[in-house]
């Protein structure tokens, strides 16, 4: 650094020693921020979301005839969507909608007479467990019984 003749800094060697840093700080932070930027959505990919509350315990999903043999449809479960099907000999089958992967909202597809997740191309069967694709567990099971003209939906009762 020059110094005057007095023996001091000369205040135009601070100004620049002042920009440098300000510059340093600038390239730092933009490199950080572009490695966060990189980084959480590979963590958001490989970590799945926690299973949250669904609401109630038991809805109706439907009525009797208004699903085909080998169809499903999508109806609300409390907060959370759920997935009714009617199999093609005719049983009911109710599960959780939303794909263990990262909480798309999946379908009956009944050309493949799977369930599947049109996000990652995730396969579930008709038991909800994943068979191919990345969801990391199995879709949560509900009981259906038939009342009258009714379909009720409630959660499975843990033993």
């Amino acid at each position: 650094m020059a110094t005057s003749d007095r023996g001091m800094i000369d205040p135009r060697d601070q100004l620049s020693v002042h920009r440098r840093k300000v510059v340093e700080v600038l390239l730092g932070s933009g490199f950080l921020a572009t490695a966060a930027a990189f980084v959480y959505p590979v963590l958001r990919y490989l970590v799945p979301p926690k299973p949250s509350d669904l609401g109630s315990d038991s809805v109706v999903a439907g009525r009797v005839g208004e699903l085909k043999p080998n169809s499903g449809k999508v109806f609300r479960f409390g907060n959370r969507p759920g997935l009714l099907i009617r199999t093609a000999s005719g049983e009911y089958r109710a599960m959780s909608a939303t794909c263990t992967h990262l909480s798309c909202t999946v379908q009956y597809r009944d050309d493949l007479r799977q369930v599947w997740c049109a996000c990652h191309n995730g396969k579930y069967d008709l038991n909800g467990r994943n068979i191919s694709g990345p969801p990391p567990r199995p879709l949560e099971g509900f009981e259906v019984q038939v009342r009258g003209e009714e379909i009720f939906v409630r959660r499975r009762q843990e033993a």
